[in-house]
């Protein structure tokens, strides 16, 4: 089908050349074959009178037009895909989709799980695929590669609608044989001890809350650098060590490990973590269904 002289078609193979920037990668994006994707560039060069892509040392770049084209030529497809995807009427119980859902481990047992199980009861056709949070999750959610990302509201993107899921607070968790600590947790206890602590991503970024604690002038000594949220409570089994960790995980990781939740010593910021989605599926009645149902099992039980 062409539109203005152009071939449709195209549309999909600038998107991936515009968003790659390689010819080699985009070819595999579209399962087509290096010389099928160089023939699509040439007549995007032709039609647009402008090579889009360019050779600047050892990689391409894109043209002034290309950086131009590259964000509606995005939407565009995203909007034809939303369109299509559209169906008269929904009927959960049969509908067949698969929804990728940006998340950190800290959401999986709290708010994923319990997602789940309400998806086989109500929706069993309905699929979802976990994305993991990288340092760009806006990125993500922008070039349409995530249906929803869950994140605290200091990682939002402005530009697209959000709704806040629930918010948290944080606790220190240890191991109920651990001597150092008492019944309750007293600061001068909690600078003294070693602590495990996460960083997320790569390279390792330090949390809102590791982030917090560092700026409260409490000096910590850290015995152990993870990697995310749900092996910290592993970690301080059996050991003298603190971590200090969101309170809905601390008391989901409590009910499975032998360990005591306990206030931290420090005063810290309320945690509101709120799912966010692209503009255009918020009309989409099955990703509305999603969204409400990701509503119901965020309230405490």
């Amino acid at each position: 089908m062409r539109f203005n002289r152009l071939d449709l078609n195209l549309l999909v193979a600038l998107d991936a050349l515009l968003d790659e920037k390689k010819t080699t990668a985009a070819a595999q994006r579209l399962s087509v074959s290096q010389s099928a994707i160089s023939g699509m560039l040439a007549r995007l060069r032709v039609y647009f009178e402008d090579d889009l892509l360019v050779q600047v040392g050892r990689q391409m770049e894109l043209t002034p037009l290309g950086r131009d084209l590259a964000d509606p030529v995005r939407q565009l497809i995203l909007q034809i895909q939303a369109t299509v995807a559209i169906r008269p009427a929904l009927s959960i119980a049969t509908e067949r989709r698969n929804f990728k859902i940006t998340v950190s481990d800290y959401t999986v047992p709290i708010l994923i799980a319990p997602l789940v199980r309400r998806l086989q009861a109500l929706a069993p056709c309905i699929t979802i695929t976990l994305l993991p949070q990288i340092e760009n999750t806006g990125l993500a959610l922008r070039r349409g590669e995530t249906d929803l990302t869950i994140v605290p509201d200091g990682y939002l993107d402005a530009d697209h609608p959000h709704l806040l899921l629930f918010e948290d607070s944080y606790s220190c968790v240890v191991w109920d044989g651990n001597t150092e600590v008492g019944a309750t947790l007293d600061l001068a206890t909690f600078a003294r001890c070693g602590h495990v602590a996460p960083h997320l991503g790569r390279p390792g970024a330090p949390t809102v809350a590791e982030r917090h604690l560092a700026a409260s002038g409490v000096t910590r000594s850290i015995a152990v650098t993870t990697h995310d949220f749900t092996s910290q409570a592993t970690l301080v089994v059996g050991t003298q060590l603190i971590t200090t960790m969101q309170t809905r995980l601390a008391h989901d990781s409590a009910a499975r490990l032998p360990l005591r939740v306990l206030a931290v010593p420090v005063a810290m910021p309320t945690l509101r973590v709120c799912m966010q989605w692209h503009d255009y599926q918020s009309a989409d009645p099955a990703h509305r269904w999603l969204r409400e149902q990701l509503v119901a099992v965020a309230q405490p039980a």
